[in-house]
């Protein structure tokens, strides 16, 4: 198993948001969770990347094997987690090849690997370039500066090629898209996805599962996973709506 949660609880500032979560990913797999709004989606997210804002009041992560509580946010990273923002920040000043060469070679000097030259590096660019259909234009701007919110996440995909998660973890990546850059954005997922990583997809909108096709479909509401299925729970909920759920709750 490759993510393994149970019962996991977090806050803010005192707030309880997550209230006994649980659920296990394995390898070749693709998860949605859905949910109303504030109900701990991006929470969840945060607290498995290692975002120090969240309070973990308890319970258990194991990742790969190990006691995720026992490494830091970097640490996480060069393991092979990868946070996809909702809102992806900019860093003027840095252009993206730049930014994304430190992060390679910061991953490998985890693992005990030399660093890309640049020419080593330039042609593993350009090959997950192609892959995700990043031109060099926007390649050579400064992270995220100017950039529309299909650019940003066309950017964000673009950096889960270079990085090679082993945990994707695409946190309402659809956000502000519209259908042509959804398109782009759901098949660059659907590219990097394969038998040894696993994909964690959090969306409010069913519409992003017509193309990002899952395994599983989680409904993540009052901080717990209150039902588990297929793609087809994802369709019953947006004829239905989340209040549907009330009276057809599933403890997991």
């Amino acid at each position: 198993m490759l993510l393994e949660i149970k019962d996991l609880h977090a806050s803010i500032n005192g707030k309880p948001i997550l209230k006994g979560v649980n659920l296990h990913v394995n390898r070749g797999e693709i998860h949605a969770i859905m949910g109303p709004n504030g109900n701990g989606k991006s929470t969840l997210a945060s607290v498995i990347a290692g975002k120090e804002m969240f309070k973990v009041d308890g319970g258990q992560i194991n990742y790969k094997g190990k006691n995720l509580f026992d490494l830091n946010v970097e640490e996480r990273a060069c393991e092979g987690i990868f946070l996809g923002f909702q809102y992806p920040v900019e860093i003027p000043g840095v252009s993206i090849t730049s930014f994304m060469r430190a992060a390679v070679n910061q991953q490998r000097k985890y693992k005990g690997l030399d660093p890309m030259d640049t020419f080593a590096f330039m042609k593993y660019m350009e090959e997950k370039q192609a892959l995700v259909g990043m031109t060099d234009k926007l390649a050579n701007r400064s992270v995220n500066e100017g950039f529309s919110g299909g650019e940003k996440k066309k950017n964000e995909i673009f950096q889960m090629a270079m990085l090679q998660p082993e945990l994707a973890i695409l946190d309402e990546t659809d956000s502000g898209l519209d259908i042509d850059a959804l398109r782009i954005v759901a098949g660059g997922v659907n590219k990097l996805a394969n038998k040894d990583n696993a994909v964690v997809v959090i969306t409010h909108y069913q519409r992003l599962l017509d193309y990002i096709v899952p395994d599983f479909v989680h409904v993540l509401a009052d901080g717990k996973i209150v039902k588990t299925g297929t793609k087809e729970l994802a369709k019953e909920l947006e004829v239905k709506g989340y209040d549907w759920l009330k009276d057809h709750i599933t403890d997991k």
